[in-house]
């Protein structure tokens, strides 16, 4: 299994290019923390905290398909480094002018949020430039999910370092400096300057005239709200468990789970249709969320939760595949931001639907929500089977290497392994 990550971190840019869009994404994925932290130690309510949060994260999903698409256009350099350096300069004023102006703290967040630069999109664009044609670029979008894990786990970590060591305020800066780094990193190097997207047709649905890639960001919509409503259900339960350390305990098994499962599903070969494959994955994790209803003792529970987060980056790499399938030519970058887009909304869908079921129900409906979520993710599936499983979903897909090259079995992680 490492030796197949290896391979891949061997080859030449490989590590830079996935180190740099992990760093350049670290305010990202922190922000929604450390918004609240800092609201908090404005003296702020979590209401206010929670309201900015969430413009954050409705101007991030608006801003990242767009911004693809203007990568898509424009190449990476011209469009990712600017929208990193106003991302940063807008959060650097709400931690300046911190909610004395509200005006002006709901502008610095929708700013920072909306131009957050498209690296995750980019990063799995540029793989085929990388590795070449073939079967690295599948064991590439593996690693990237498991990353992914990895990322949202340490990045909270290092912001409430960052506020036990300094402050809040430093934490939102230091964050944000160290991304535009990691996006500098990007940015500059050679596959990133010397990619350029495949030949597009005008269209102003862009990627999302692609009816394979809307019927799979349909369905990824209710996986994000799955997940979005177990960090909310966790609550209530962790109040009666333990309080914060066990809900601290939860959210990490969550990701610990995804990255378990992420590692095991590179080390197989998994011939066949990924689409069907897909469906498998998400009726497992469906199946995965309904032990959390029995809300046993606080040690079975976060077992139960490291269970329900095993298939999640399985799936999510089982669906860049089908996303780089389904991208029409030349719109590649925006394809895999708009499933960016989807789960993000999605989460915040889940999050908001699990506050008024808990309230009625309490942790035990709270966590019926997930389950239901992917029963309604593997049915939508189910009914768009043959638009996943067609060649290209009758997009115009390019024959080049930006488009998925090898529609019968994805690649090799090591001597004999596949994924």
């Amino acid at each position: 299994m490492a030796a197949g990550y290896l391979e891949i971190l061997r080859a030449r840019h490989a590590a830079r290019l996935l180190t740099g869009t992990l760093v350049g994404r670290l305010p990202n994925a922190t922000a929604a923390l450390a918004i609240v932290l800092f609201v908090r130690a404005e003296g702020g309510t979590y209401s206010l905290a929670g309201v900015l949060a969430a413009v954050y994260g409705v101007a991030n999903a608006v801003g990242q398909p767009v911004l693809g698409r203007l990568v898509d256009l424009c190449g990476q350099p011209r469009v990712q480094f600017p929208a990193a350096l106003a991302s940063a300069g807008a959060m650097a004023v709400f931690a300046f002018a911190g909610t004395g102006s509200l005006p002006v703290a709901y502008a610095a967040v929708a700013a920072a949020g909306l131009f957050t630069p498209p690296l995750e999109g980019g990063l799995r664009a540029l793989w085929p430039s990388v590795l070449g044609p073939g079967d690295r670029v599948h064991t590439a979008y593996a690693m990237d999910a498991v990353a992914q894990e990895v990322m949202f786990t340490v990045g909270p970590l290092l912001v409430t370092l960052c506020v036990s060591l300094w402050s809040a305020q430093a934490a939102l800066l230091v964050v944000n400096v160290v991304g535009v780094f990691g996006a500098l990193s990007v940015v500059v190097s050679p596959p990133s300057r010397a990619w350029r997207s495949a030949p597009r047709e005008a269209h102003w649905l862009g990627a999302l005239r692609s009816s394979g890639l809307v019927a799979l960001l349909a369905a990824f919509l209710f996986v994000g709200i799955a997940l979005g409503s177990i960090t909310v259900a966790s609550v209530p339960y962790a109040d009666g468990h333990g309080g914060d350390v066990v809900y601290g305990w939860m959210m990490a098994a969550l990701g610990l789970g995804a990255l378990l499962g992420g590692s095991v599903y590179g080390a197989r070969q998994w011939a066949g249709e990924p689409a069907r494959r897909l469906r498998v994955l998400v009726a497992l994790l469906a199946v995965c969320y309904l032990p959390l209803m029995l809300m046993p003792d606080a040690l079975a529970m976060v077992l139960l939760t490291v269970l329900a987060g095993v298939f999640l980056a399985p799936a999510i790499a089982c669906a860049f595949v089908l996303v780089d399938r389904h991208a029409p030519s030349g719109t590649v970058t925006e394809a895999f931001s708009w499933l960016v887009t989807t789960f993000t909304v999605g989460a915040s869908v889940g999050t908001g639907l699990a506050g008024p079921v808990v309230e009625a129900g309490g942790a035990l409906w709270g966590f019926a929500v997930p389950g239901a979520a992917g029963g309604v993710s593997l049915l939508v599936l189910a009914v768009t089977g043959r638009v996943l499983a067609a060649p290209g979903g009758g997009a115009v897909v390019a024959a080049g290497s930006e488009n998925d090259p090898n529609r019968a079995v994805e690649p090799r992680f090591s001597s004999g392994d596949r994924a």
